[in-house]
């Protein structure tokens, strides 16, 4: 009879990997089927003149947004520079939903278009913005003390199944302390 570690066990798959493709799934048969029944309603060109709208319109929201974010980022690294302290930084004034608006615009279909346009208006904006800074204020207050360097640590030291492998590094380039030995050395012991 041999004794040993348990095989394996293989991980259980996140809900996350389960719903989102069959999300994405479900999305692009919504838009096929909306631009198809836009198409029979309202004719074939004028879907082709949506589609293009929508994403030229996207790009443009994109590069004022992309311009907006990097005036704040000059100013920023302006004030600090010069010492002062960074101005505060009004709610809802970030350019990442609206960039994220403008590639829902550039994305063929009607759905996303909608969500491109609402993500255009400051007060839904601004109401996503304190959702996603609360929720994330949430999940940094739950996720305990320590710092990044210890996390990244942890996930050094841990392999997937959990163990913990034990070693020592010893570097051949650096010439030995005086009065150490660098023979070899007994295993680590938990």
């Amino acid at each position: 009879m041999t004794t040993g570690s348990p095989p394996p066990t293989v991980p259980k798959r996140s809900r996350a990997r389960t719903f989102v493709p069959l999300g994405v799934a479900a999305w692009l048969v919504l838009e096929i089927w909306l631009l198809t029944v836009v198409a029979e309603a309202a004719g074939g060109f004028a879907v082709f003149l949506l589609l293009v709208a929508g994403t030229v319109l996207g790009a443009v929201v994109i590069k004022r947004a992309g311009r907006r974010a990097f005036k704040n980022l000059t100013e920023t690294l302006q004030r600090q520079q010069a010492g002062q302290t960074p101005a505060q930084r009004r709610l809802g004034s970030g350019s990442g939903f609206l960039m994220l608006g403008g590639l829902l615009l550039m994305l063929p279909g009607m759905v996303s278009d909608v969500a491109g346009l609402l993500l255009l208006v400051p007060p839904v904006r601004s109401f996503l913005g304190r959702h996603a800074e609360r929720s994330l204020e949430r999940r940094m207050s739950g996720a305990g003390t320590g710092s990044l360097g210890d996390a990244f640590q942890q996930a050094r030291m841990h392999r997937p199944d959990g163990k913990v492998v034990q070693g020592e590094v010893i570097r051949q380039d650096a010439p030995p302390a005086p009065g150490r030995d660098d023979g070899p050395k007994p295993p680590l012991t938990p």
